[in-house]
């Protein structure tokens, strides 16, 4: 499975954080996963508005599977997402909305809050989410 990564200008600092963990997660299940999102502060900014776009362009020309996208709370970036043909969007703040996402609506994308709620032990919520979401894909 091809998974693309996209982060917005409000949590782009933690790019280098969520892209690990995608990482520690997709590669032993030979997933691909690309960061096309912004990698930090400085990269060009992009508002969860231009993930909605980005999303779309990349689920419907086939040029990825699924997408992993958020904002501080997530719920503007799952929005943003899901107005688009082609795309259906979960929200997930923990494992086991990702879990339930996966078994029940059979989605193409993730919606995730790097903010809201994230503090001590966040880079674990975020692996735990990841390996929910995609060790059970039969892509």
């Amino acid at each position: 499975m091809k998974i693309a990564l996209m982060m917005e200008n409000s949590q782009a600092d933690k790019n280098a954080v969520v892209l690990e963990q995608l990482n520690t997660v997709a590669l032993p299940l030979n997933h691909d996963v690309h960061n096309v999102g912004m990698s930090d502060s400085n990269d060009h900014h992009l508002t969860y508005i231009h993930l909605g776009i980005m999303a779309s362009i990349l689920l419907n020309s086939k040029a990825v599977d699924f997408v992993v996208a958020g904002c501080g709370t997530g719920q503007g970036a799952m929005m943003s997402l899901n107005v688009h043909p082609g795309v259906v969007c979960g929200y997930c703040l923990e494992p086991s909305d990702a879990f339930l996402f996966n078994q029940i609506n059979n989605g193409n994308a993730l919606a995730l809050a790097f903010a809201k709620g994230y503090g001590w032990g966040a880079e674990l919520n975020v692996r735990y989410i990841f390996e929910k979401a995609f060790s059970g894909y039969s892509w």
